[in-house]
């Protein structure tokens, strides 16, 4: 019985010849991340432990990006907290202010994740990296501050689902369209403590950033972790901004799944996930028997979806549009980097004649942090990856997760739209 992708990682990263699904091993780790509002109560459990610094200062990045630039004295404190521990281990990959992004972005970005490596983070999104074919998985703060103790994290070996992707998507549909659908059709628990694995000739048709996005929403199905195969654009990315050892790993032809799925891409259609959870999707077509859903805010950014292709796809549908009159429109860069390239493509400009405003790289309003908060019973659609009650503000408000294309198409309509509308 052979091994998955993600198995054989973690076998190699425990020392071990094979594992099987539901074994218990204790890991290796390659990287260790936390942000502003996980990172603080993990150092407090590493003052609790008593242990002399971290086990390895490079293999550790600190992202303030919640709450920064700081809403307020508390943020302000978390942060202070976290750029003294950064200061006293002299932890090699901490990003500030003016150089720091959306922690997701910002690391394959920096080149810290590559195949193979074996990361863990305290925020749930950090199955993105399996984009990379790395194994990514969120944690707890304690098992943060464990690893970033001893480099080392227990797991337990999860079993997979085969995703088998095939065809080319058609225009206006893009990775976040993919996942919407694969957890409208799974459900929030259908991949639950368990590995997604994609797989499939439509994976070449796939930009790195639709893999970026596939990944980074692994956890709303449930999923353990999420992971793509390591083909030449991806390589191509890792040497484009990494300098670290990469190791390929392929699953083993006779490698067992609980289940297998297959989608054709040119068949899905652009998909937006209705309140409260994101298994509750409905397609473009379906929206539009509804009647008309209008929306106050639309939000184009977070670690789903703020990066240059979502930028470019969103100023295509914004360029010689305006936002409704009355609709508030937040773009917000993942990064500095991307940020400074949308402002010499242009990008920028156009978001600010179409009537939007542009912020420093930042999560803000994806978690209800700020800058964007909701009242009560506003709509917003957002290119973010939750939808839960009160998650962006008034528990009374709803949100609409969509594409950056859909998102951009509803600021100039003034409710959910396809840019094939306008």
């Amino acid at each position: 019985m052979g091994m998955t992708m993600t198995q054989k990682i973690l076998a190699h990263a425990a020392g071990l010849d094979k594992v099987e699904a539901g074994q218990l091993i204790e890991a290796k780790l390659d990287l260790v991340l936390g942000n502003d509002i996980t990172s603080p109560v993990a150092i407090k459990e590493m003052d609790k432990m008593k242990v002399n610094g971290v086990f390895d200062k490079d293999k550790i990045a600190l992202v303030p990006d919640h709450f920064v630039p700081n809403k307020d004295i508390k943020s302000a404190e978390h942060c202070k907290c976290v750029r003294e521990f950064a200061k006293r281990n002299e932890i090699t990959n901490y990003f500030e202010v003016g150089e720091m992004g959306i922690e997701h972005a910002l690391l394959p970005e920096k080149g810290l994740t590559v195949a193979g490596d074996v990361i863990i983070g305290a925020d749930s999104h950090t199955c993105t990296y399996g984009a990379l074919g790395a194994f990514s998985t969120g944690v707890g703060s304690t098992d943060m501050a464990a690893g970033m103790a001893t480099g080392k994290a227990w797991f337990k070996v999860p079993s997979a689902i085969k995703f088998v992707l095939t065809g080319k998507p058609s225009k206006w549909v893009s990775g976040k369209d993919v996942i919407l659908h694969i957890i409208g059709m799974i459900g929030v628990d259908g991949a639950l403590y368990k590995s997604m694995e994609f797989v499939g000739d439509g994976i070449a048709n796939l930009t790195m950033d639709d893999r970026f996005t596939i990944a980074n929403m692994a956890i709303e199905a449930g999923g353990k972790n999420g992971i793509f195969p390591v083909d030449e654009l991806a390589i191509a990315y890792m040497k484009e901004h990494s300098t670290k050892q990469y190791t390929i790993y392929e699953a083993d032809e006779d490698a067992v799944y609980d289940e297998t799925y297959t989608i054709d891409l040119s068949t899905l259609r652009p998909t937006v996930s209705f309140p409260h959870l994101p298994e509750n999707t409905h397609t473009i077509d379906e929206i539009h028997e509804m009647d008309d859903i209008l929306i106050d805010q639309v939000v184009i950014g977070s670690c789903t979806n703020g990066r240059i292709d979502d930028l470019r796809i969103a100023a295509e549908v914004l360029k010689d549009r305006h936002v409704k009159k009355g609709l508030r429109c937040i773009v917000i860069p993942a990064t500095q980097s991307i940020y400074m390239q949308a402002m010499e493509e242009g990008l920028l400009k156009t978001f600010i004649q179409a009537g939007a405003v542009v912020s420093t790289p930042t999560c803000g309003p994806c978690l209800g942090g700020y800058m964007g908060i909701l009242a009560e019973g506003e709509r917003c659609v957002s290119t973010t990856n939750r939808n839960f009650v009160g998650r962006m503000g008034h528990i009374t408000s709803e949100i609409y997760l969509a594409s950056p294309a859909v998102a951009a198409a509803s600021a100039v309509t003034g409710k959910i739209s396809c840019p094939c509308e306008l």
